[in-house]
């Protein structure tokens, strides 16, 4: 006996595997709207129930099934982001995204195969750019993902949100205005992986002036507890004051192993404590010194990332 989805020799039918060839599509756009793999593998879940609680007659009488799958999902995270303002108003301390390691970095192996091949790693998954998405209102953020990263065209669009092309276009000339006013010239990738190897070594040696030297004077400091762990409740003004936050850690944690990684396809650091992973940092260096760190502590948020492994 076959189900619906094997053909008569036993193999996937054809028509499942061009459905399940577009996961990764999915994932990569959910993960973007909510700035969370773990709900964007939830939202894709759901998309595929909805696609297999229907009847083949129902599933073929769809004549772009990428199309619809990317509707579905697109209201399930339209949903979600609405629901994820309430829910972030009960947060302990600050909400910030959930932090990707590169492909070589990934070790949970979830779903048999590496889930960093589902992640495409560009700019619109960098950090600084996911904190951008979050200050948006879910209909700005749907429409400028599916519009201006994933290319959709405004009538498109329109059916996922529910509001008019028109409507979209100014949504997304919005959501693009703030990207513009937050964007500064970005400093060359081998510099900020400098800078951010220089603040590693600063910090392992104490060395406070140092990470002053490193740090706008303006820097702002981010931390990500969840109420789950211990991580500073509100952000840390001022680069002195970052700073000797750092050095503070790095005191009452002698244990401490500081590892470069890359996290959202940029320069960042991993601390591990006892060969588990403690926090994930990812820096913003916009010129020639860091402007922002945000330090991910949720264990919630650091499944993905090693618990092992060389400096």
């Amino acid at each position: 006996m076959t189900t619906e989805s094997e053909s008569a020799d036993g193999g996937l039918d054809p028509s499942t595997n061009a459905i399940m060839s577009e996961r990764r599509q999915l994932i990569n756009l959910a993960y973007r709207l909510l700035g969370s793999l773990a709900d964007a593998e939830d939202v894709v879940q759901e998309t595929y129930a909805r696609w297999y609680a229907m009847s083949r007659k129902q599933q073929e009488s769809i004549e772009s099934p990428g199309g619809w799958l990317t509707k579905v999902a697109g209201r399930i995270c339209l949903d979600l982001l609405g629901s994820a303002r309430v829910r972030r108003e009960r947060y302990v301390g600050e909400w910030i995204p959930e932090p990707l390691p590169d492909r070589g970095e990934w070790t949970d192996g979830r779903s048999g195969a590496d889930p960093a091949d589902r992640i495409t790693m560009d700019e619109s998954i960098n950090m600084a750019f996911l904190v951008v998405l979050e200050s948006m209102t879910p209909a700005e953020r749907v429409a400028f993902i599916l519009h201006d990263i994933f290319r959709y065209p405004f009538a498109e669009v329109a059916e996922i949100v529910g509001r008019s092309p028109a409507a979209c276009r100014q949504l997304a000339t919005s959501a693009r205005r703030r990207i513009d006013a937050s964007r500064a010239s970005a400093s060359p990738a081998a510099q900020r992986a400098d800078i951010v190897r220089e603040f590693k070594q600063a910090w392992e040696a104490k060395d406070i002036n140092a990470l002053i030297g490193l740090l706008d004077p303006a820097a702002t400091g981010i931390a990500d507890g969840g109420g789950l762990v211990t991580a500073a409740l509100h952000p840390i003004e001022g680069g002195e004051q970052v700073a000797r936050h750092f050095i503070d850690i790095a005191v009452r944690a002698p244990g401490l192993r500081i590892l470069e990684r890359t996290v959202n396809g940029q320069p960042g650091l991993v601390l591990q404590l006892d060969e588990t992973t403690a926090a994930v940092l990812a820096f913003d260096i916009p010129g020639d010194r860091i402007e922002r760190i945000w330090a991910v502590r949720n264990p919630d948020k650091l499944r993905p990332w090693t618990t092992g492994g060389n400096d």
